[in-house]
Protein backbone atom coordinates (compact mmCIF):
# COMPACT_ATOMS: atom_id res chain seq x y z
CA UNK A 1 0.00 0.00 0.00
CA UNK A 2 1.02 3.68 0.08
CA UNK A 3 2.47 6.27 -2.97
CA UNK A 4 4.57 3.90 -5.45
CA UNK A 5 7.86 6.64 -5.24
CA UNK A 6 9.58 6.78 -1.96
CA UNK A 7 12.92 8.77 -2.70
CA UNK A 8 13.68 10.69 -5.88
CA UNK A 9 17.66 11.90 -5.57
CA UNK A 10 18.54 14.75 -8.06
CA UNK A 11 21.22 16.65 -8.91
CA UNK A 12 21.55 20.51 -7.69
CA UNK A 13 22.56 23.17 -9.93
CA UNK A 14 25.89 24.68 -8.11
CA UNK A 15 25.18 28.24 -7.01
CA UNK A 16 28.98 29.33 -8.27
CA UNK A 17 27.82 28.58 -11.91
CA UNK A 18 27.48 32.10 -13.72
CA UNK A 19 23.33 31.87 -14.93
CA UNK A 20 23.38 28.02 -13.78
CA UNK A 21 25.25 27.56 -17.28
CA UNK A 22 28.45 24.99 -15.90
CA UNK A 23 28.50 22.10 -18.06
CA UNK A 24 25.97 19.39 -15.45
CA UNK A 25 23.66 21.59 -14.51
CA UNK A 26 21.94 24.07 -16.70
CA UNK A 27 18.53 24.72 -16.25
CA UNK A 28 16.66 26.15 -18.46
CA UNK A 29 12.62 27.04 -18.84
CA UNK A 30 11.49 27.50 -22.84
CA UNK A 31 9.10 30.87 -21.74
CA UNK A 32 8.12 33.40 -24.03
CA UNK A 33 10.60 36.82 -24.40
CA UNK A 34 9.62 39.94 -23.28
CA UNK A 35 6.82 40.88 -24.59
CA UNK A 36 7.17 45.27 -25.45
CA UNK A 37 3.25 45.60 -26.84
CA UNK A 38 0.76 44.68 -24.26
CA UNK A 39 -0.54 41.52 -26.07
CA UNK A 40 -1.71 38.46 -25.36
CA UNK A 41 1.17 35.96 -25.38
CA UNK A 42 0.61 31.76 -26.31
CA UNK A 43 2.64 29.55 -24.71
CA UNK A 44 2.78 26.05 -25.48
CA UNK A 45 2.40 23.34 -23.47
CA UNK A 46 4.75 20.21 -24.69
CA UNK A 47 3.39 16.38 -23.85
CA UNK A 48 4.96 13.76 -22.77
CA UNK A 49 4.40 12.07 -26.30
CA UNK A 50 6.37 15.61 -27.70
CA UNK A 51 9.13 15.11 -25.47
CA UNK A 52 9.69 11.75 -26.06
CA UNK A 53 9.77 12.53 -29.95
CA UNK A 54 12.72 15.25 -29.49
CA UNK A 55 15.44 13.43 -31.52
CA UNK A 56 18.85 13.19 -28.85
CA UNK A 57 21.06 16.21 -28.73
CA UNK A 58 22.76 14.74 -25.58
CA UNK A 59 20.57 16.85 -23.17
CA UNK A 60 18.15 15.60 -20.97
CA UNK A 61 14.72 16.72 -21.68
CA UNK A 62 11.90 16.59 -18.97
CA UNK A 63 8.64 17.96 -18.66
CA UNK A 64 6.71 19.88 -15.51
CA UNK A 65 2.81 20.44 -15.95
CA UNK A 66 3.63 21.25 -19.85
CA UNK A 67 6.77 23.41 -19.30
CA UNK A 68 10.06 21.62 -21.12
CA UNK A 69 12.95 21.30 -18.96
CA UNK A 70 16.07 20.97 -20.80
CA UNK A 71 19.83 20.42 -18.70
CA UNK A 72 22.82 19.11 -20.04
CA UNK A 73 23.54 15.52 -19.90
CA UNK A 74 25.32 15.12 -16.20
CA UNK A 75 29.23 15.01 -15.91
CA UNK A 76 31.57 12.35 -14.66
CA UNK A 77 31.31 14.18 -11.10
CA UNK A 78 27.96 14.22 -11.26
CA UNK A 79 27.42 10.42 -12.40
CA UNK A 80 30.20 9.29 -9.91
CA UNK A 81 28.68 10.84 -6.83
CA UNK A 82 25.10 8.86 -8.47
CA UNK A 83 26.17 5.57 -9.08
CA UNK A 84 28.16 5.77 -5.45
CA UNK A 85 24.51 6.80 -3.76
CA UNK A 86 22.92 3.63 -6.26
CA UNK A 87 25.47 1.05 -4.81
CA UNK A 88 25.03 1.76 -1.58
CA UNK A 89 21.09 2.25 -1.62
CA UNK A 90 21.23 -0.83 -3.84
CA UNK A 91 23.37 -3.32 -1.49
CA UNK A 92 21.18 -2.05 1.53
CA UNK A 93 17.79 -3.16 -0.25
CA UNK A 94 18.93 -6.52 -1.21
CA UNK A 95 16.56 -7.65 1.40
CA UNK A 96 14.15 -6.02 0.62
CA UNK A 97 12.35 -7.30 -2.96
CA UNK A 98 9.18 -4.93 -2.47
CA UNK A 99 11.58 -2.12 -2.50
CA UNK A 100 13.19 -1.33 -6.46
CA UNK A 101 16.25 1.17 -7.32
CA UNK A 102 16.15 2.84 -11.02
CA UNK A 103 18.85 5.27 -11.93
CA UNK A 104 17.54 6.97 -13.92
CA UNK A 105 14.38 6.48 -12.38
CA UNK A 106 11.29 8.35 -14.61
CA UNK A 107 8.47 10.05 -13.18
CA UNK A 108 5.19 10.01 -15.79
CA UNK A 109 2.29 11.61 -15.42
CA UNK A 110 0.26 11.88 -19.18
CA UNK A 111 -0.08 14.41 -20.77
CA UNK A 112 1.89 16.93 -19.25
CA UNK A 113 4.56 15.45 -16.78
CA UNK A 114 7.89 13.44 -17.52
CA UNK A 115 10.49 13.95 -14.43
CA UNK A 116 14.15 11.90 -14.50
CA UNK A 117 15.53 12.17 -11.17
CA UNK A 118 18.99 10.71 -11.01
CA UNK A 119 18.04 7.72 -8.73
CA UNK A 120 14.62 6.50 -7.93
CA UNK A 121 13.57 4.48 -5.10
CA UNK A 122 10.08 2.62 -5.33
CA UNK A 123 7.64 0.16 -4.62
CA UNK A 124 7.76 -2.62 -7.28
CA UNK A 125 5.30 -1.55 -9.73
CA UNK A 126 2.58 -3.53 -11.04
CA UNK A 127 2.09 -2.33 -14.40
CA UNK A 128 5.35 -2.11 -16.32
CA UNK A 129 8.83 -0.06 -15.40
CA UNK A 130 7.56 3.27 -15.72
CA UNK A 131 5.45 5.21 -12.98
CA UNK A 132 2.78 5.43 -15.61
CA UNK A 133 -1.17 6.39 -14.50
CA UNK A 134 0.07 7.71 -11.36
CA UNK A 135 -3.06 9.00 -8.94
CA UNK A 136 -4.32 12.76 -10.48
CA UNK A 137 -3.36 14.61 -7.30
CA UNK A 138 0.63 13.98 -8.16
CA UNK A 139 0.40 16.78 -10.74
CA UNK A 140 1.98 19.79 -9.32
CA UNK A 141 5.36 21.96 -9.07
CA UNK A 142 7.72 19.56 -7.72
CA UNK A 143 8.55 16.13 -6.66
CA UNK A 144 7.17 16.27 -3.39
CA UNK A 145 3.17 17.41 -5.10
CA UNK A 146 4.19 14.72 -7.45
CA UNK A 147 3.60 12.19 -4.01
CA UNK A 148 7.21 11.58 -3.98
CA UNK A 149 7.88 10.77 -0.11
CA UNK A 150 11.33 12.09 -0.29
CA UNK A 151 13.79 14.45 -2.23
CA UNK A 152 17.68 14.48 -2.01
CA UNK A 153 18.68 17.30 -3.66
CA UNK A 154 22.65 16.63 -4.13
CA UNK A 155 24.86 19.98 -4.45
CA UNK A 156 28.30 18.96 -6.10
CA UNK A 157 29.63 22.81 -5.25
CA UNK A 158 28.52 22.78 -1.60
CA UNK A 159 29.37 18.71 -1.02
CA UNK A 160 25.94 18.72 0.36
CA UNK A 161 22.96 16.64 0.41
CA UNK A 162 19.64 18.90 1.07
CA UNK A 163 16.80 16.70 2.04
CA UNK A 164 13.13 17.59 1.86
CA UNK A 165 10.33 15.34 2.95
CA UNK A 166 6.45 15.51 2.22
CA UNK A 167 4.92 16.92 5.18
CA UNK A 168 7.89 17.63 7.25
CA UNK A 169 11.39 20.41 6.35
CA UNK A 170 12.31 21.45 3.61
CA UNK A 171 16.02 21.69 2.28
CA UNK A 172 17.40 20.36 5.37
CA UNK A 173 21.31 20.59 4.68
CA UNK A 174 23.38 17.59 5.55
CA UNK A 175 26.99 17.38 5.10
CA UNK A 176 28.19 14.36 7.45
CA UNK A 177 25.44 12.12 7.59
CA UNK A 178 22.22 11.84 5.91
CA UNK A 179 19.59 8.72 6.92
CA UNK A 180 16.69 7.36 5.34
CA UNK A 181 14.34 4.95 6.35
CA UNK A 182 13.42 1.93 3.91
CA UNK A 183 9.83 0.52 3.36
CA UNK A 184 10.48 -3.05 5.91
CA UNK A 185 11.47 0.35 8.83
CA UNK A 186 15.76 -0.34 8.61
CA UNK A 187 17.49 3.17 8.54
CA UNK A 188 20.37 3.43 6.53
CA UNK A 189 23.08 5.90 6.97
CA UNK A 190 24.75 7.58 4.47
CA UNK A 191 28.30 8.74 4.78
CA UNK A 192 27.88 12.06 2.65
CA UNK A 193 31.38 12.91 2.78
CA UNK A 194 32.37 9.55 1.06
CA UNK A 195 30.00 10.18 -1.90
CA UNK A 196 31.89 13.41 -2.92
CA UNK A 197 35.71 12.10 -1.67
CA UNK A 198 38.13 12.98 -4.52
CA UNK A 199 35.87 15.36 -6.40
CA UNK A 200 36.63 18.67 -4.45
CA UNK A 201 39.13 20.94 -6.40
Amino acid sequence: GGDLALLAIIGLPPPSCPQRSCGHAELRIFLPSPQIMAMPVSVHRFTVDEVDAIPDDGNRHELLDGVLLVTPAPGLPHQTVAMRLAVVLGRFLEDEPEAWIWGPGAVVMRPWVKLEPDILIGRRPTGGTRWENVPKHWLGDGYLELGVEEVWLVDLDAMRVFVSRRGGPKDAPHDRKVSWQSPGGRVLEVDVAALFRGLGG
